[in-house]
């Protein structure tokens, strides 16, 4: 077992980790030596053309968005952050601080949402999954729940009022209840508090009183020339961020997070949420006017959309027939397995997705494949195969992870 850099925190907090760790795996299933899944590598080619399909689709000029939170925002062609934005007197640092409260507290609450649980909105449309958390966070955020004085500055996600948030007050947000079940509510609030505790611990880069919009002017003042690498942005998130994970692998004293084992190659980061909040800053910084440069060093997001894409598309075998049907927690090997493998499939199926679609990846990087994309043909695929659209592994959330 290799444990190279299992000891070095700063490369473990890194999206290079996350990258390396996932392709040491594929090249491991590549000779057949995985003890979960067999690789078909074949059926990438058909997975590819399917992911091209739906990106012609849903892009015909293949002007192509980054996949982020502020997609999930966007309802039967209303965009719901467009219009509050135009309500606002704000300058540019203002409203991008503004997003990125928005972001980071609705990042944070996408975790899976279960297969019962719905959310109604004021003009009585009802959402699921992913848009459901999205719009419910959107209007929770709107509404002040987040802000320490609601009734003079809504728009903010401060150390205060996240400090204090309890699942009552979720739930009442979120629609939630014993007819309406939302999984890992708990795990939810309890997330929002120690993003709290973590807001008041690092006013390097959330200022005193602590708020999350300030992360902007910490990473507005690491800019050169107006350009910013989006490896800062991960980095700030990662470091920034870090403590709100609950009892994950630490070393010296630094919690990995989205970290996990596989015995085959020692620690397996993987920083998933961290990397789709990552994703969904890229904009606030882009419309104030600061360039980010080197989205690729990003990784995909091992979720169950792109995962279930392969394991759908036949790409990925599981080796037990149990894993289809049995619930299976998230540090259990067998999905450290399949996560680090979409990770690094992602990055091969995108340079055959970019090659049917004729684009390069200077001008078409992971974030527009994910989005095209791989994200919305794992959905689809999956709405084919079983009621409901549910995932074909089923991971047993407690709403930090997922």
């Amino acid at each position: 077992m290799s444990t190279v850099g299992d000891d070095d925190v700063g490369w473990l907090l890194s999206a290079d980790a996350v990258r390396q760790r996932a392709h040491a795996i594929l090249a491991k299933a590549e000779r057949g030596d995985l003890a979960h899944f067999e690789l078909r590598p074949e059926r990438l080619l058909d997975a590819a053309a399917l992911v091209a399909a739906v990106t012609r689709e849903s892009y015909p000029d293949l002007d192509v968005p980054y996949h982020s939170r502020w997609r999930h925002f966007v309802v039967n062609g209303d965009d719901r952050w467009a219009t509050l934005a135009a309500e606002l007197s704000a300058d540019a640092d203002e409203i991008a601080r503004i997003r990125f409260d928005l972001a980071v507290t609705s990042v944070l609450l996408d975790a899976g949402a279960g297969d019962r649980w719905r959310y109604r909105d004021a003009a009585g449309i009802e959402l699921a999954r992913s848009e459901g958390l999205a719009i419910a966070s959107f209007d929770l955020f709107r509404a002040g729940g987040f802000a320490d004085d609601p009734a003079h500055a809504p728009l903010r996600a401060d150390a205060a009022a996240l400090s204090a948030m309890t699942e009552e007050t979720l739930a009442r947000g979120f629609q939630a209840g014993p007819d309406n079940p939302l999984v890992g509510l708990e795990g939810r609030a309890a997330l929002l508090r120690r993003l709290g505790s973590a807001l008041a611990d690092a006013p390097g880069l959330f200022g005193r009183p602590g708020r999350v919009g300030t992360l902007y002017d910490a990473l507005k003042a690491r800019a050169v020339d107006g350009t910013l690498p989006a490896t800062a942005i991960l980095d700030a998130v990662l470091r920034g961020l870090g403590p709100i994970w609950p009892g994950r692998i630490e070393r010296g004293g630094v919690n990995l997070g989205d970290s996990w084992t596989h015995s085959a190659v020692g620690l397996v980061p993987f920083h998933k949420l961290s990397q789709w909040l990552s994703y969904s800053l890229v904009e606030p910084l882009e419309g104030a006017g600061i360039a980010v440069t080197g989205l690729d060093r990003l990784t995909g997001l091992p979720e169950y959309r792109n995962g279930g894409l392969l394991v759908d598309g036949g790409v990925l075998m599981p080796k037990d027939p149990r894993l289809l049907t049995d619930e299976l927690e998230v540090g259990d090997e067998a999905v450290v397995e399949w996560r680090a493998l979409t990770v690094a499939l992602l990055d091969r199926l995108a340079d055959d997705v970019r090659a049917r679609l004729g684009v390069p990846a200077e001008s078409f990087p992971l974030a527009k494949v994910l989005q095209g994309g791989t994200w919305t043909a794992g959905r689809r695929i999956a709405r084919e195969r079983r009621p409901g659209g549910g995932p074909p592994i089923r991971i047993r959330s407690d709403g930090t992870v997922f």
